[in-house]
Order: structure tokens, then sequence, then C-alpha cells
């Protein structure tokens, strides 16, 4: 057994004592997509956690590669228009093993805008979806900016070749109002199918 630095105790092994919080995720709502304009979580995000993720699974939209997106709101979902300021790159490859290319994303980066942040875009064919997770860091603090930082895999088509691309955003609202409400969209159409899962950082 040993101490390391803070007194967290770890057992002969390396791993944490039993004891020690890891950061367990708290499911707190599940949102399944069928043809819906808009995915809208208006509860659930407040001071309880410190931290929040939402987990995409498989959203499918009904316009060929439309952009996943989404707002945040300070006003329990009456306006999503918060000005954020981001980055954002991937990483693709193709199935055909065409171009393997890490690429910043100038198009999909925000500076001071109230626009949507995109996620990444995704085919509509009938096997194409996109998955990952945004996590938002202290939304209800009313000192700092809300940092928030996305990780998606998408099945998309690029000019006719099926590729898989990793999309990497990171930001942060630039409020320091506390951020209560989230909307997930498609830039055109609807999603089609899809769940998005809300969880709480314990």
């Amino acid at each position: 057994m040993a101490v390391v630095s803070g007194g967290t105790t770890l057992i002969d092994n390396g791993a944490l004592d039993a004891g020690v919080s890891t950061g367990s995720l708290i499911l707190l709502s599940t949102q399944t997509a069928s043809a819906s304009a808009t995915i809208d979580f208006t509860s659930g995000i407040d001071s309880t956690y410190d931290s929040y993720v939402f987990k995409f699974i498989n959203l499918h939209p009904s316009v060929q590669n439309a952009n996943p997106q989404f707002n945040f709101s300070t006003d329990g979902g009456s306006n999503y228009n918060v000005t954020k300021t981001s980055t954002a790159f991937r990483a693709y490859h193709f199935e055909g093993a065409l171009d393997a290319v890490l690429q910043y994303l100038t198009a999909h980066d925000l500076a001071q805008s109230t626009s949507y942040q995109n996620l990444t875009y995704v085919g509509n064919d009938n096997d194409m979806s996109v998955s990952g997770s945004l996590k938002l860091f202290s939304p209800s603090s009313t000192t700092y900016v809300k940092h928030y930082i996305t990780t998606v895999n998408t099945y998309g088509d690029g000019g006719g070749q099926d590729l898989s691309e990793n999309w990497f955003t990171a930001g942060y609202g630039n409020t320091t109002s506390a951020i209560n409400a989230i909307r997930f969209q498609m830039s055109s159409g609807n999603i089609d199918d899809g769940i998005i899962k809300m969880y709480g950082v314990k």
C-alpha cells in the first residue's frame, strides 16, 4: 500500500482505494430522436454537479451531410444564443485508404459568436450515423466562463468515398450567467434517429 500526494491511498496493485471518488457518471435523462427538429434538455442542469456529459449514440440525419450542432441557454430554453469562442479540428481516413488527414477546421470554429457549434457532419445512408460526447464544465458558475469539449466519430460520405472522421472541438460559452439548458439539432433537416443521454459527474 502507498500514499501519493494529497493523501490518496493506493492498494498494492496500484489501483485506487475503494473509498476514493473516481468521477462516476450519474444518468439524469435520456431522449430518443424520431424525426425530431430539436432535442432540448431544459431541466437537470444546475449546481448539483460540477460538470455534465452528454453522450450521442448513432445520431442519424434526414439530410445528407448535415451538421449535428448545439447551443446553450441561460434562460431555461427561451433562447439558445450564448456567445462562444472555440477551436475545431479533425482526423479522417477513407475506406479506400486514399487519404489520411489531420486538419484544422476554420469554417467550424467560432469567435465570439452566438451561432450553433457544429459537432461534425454525417451522411444519411441507412447505415451512417455519428456517436460521441460533449463535456460541459461548471455550467452553474456565476464567476467563470463555461468550458466545453466535444469528441465525436462520424461515418460520412466524402465526395462519393465513405470515410471515418474523428472531430474534436473545444471552447467556452463567454458568459458568467448560469447555463441551464442546451439544444441539439441538425444544421438542416431533422434528427431522424438516435439517442442523447445526459449524465452528471459525481
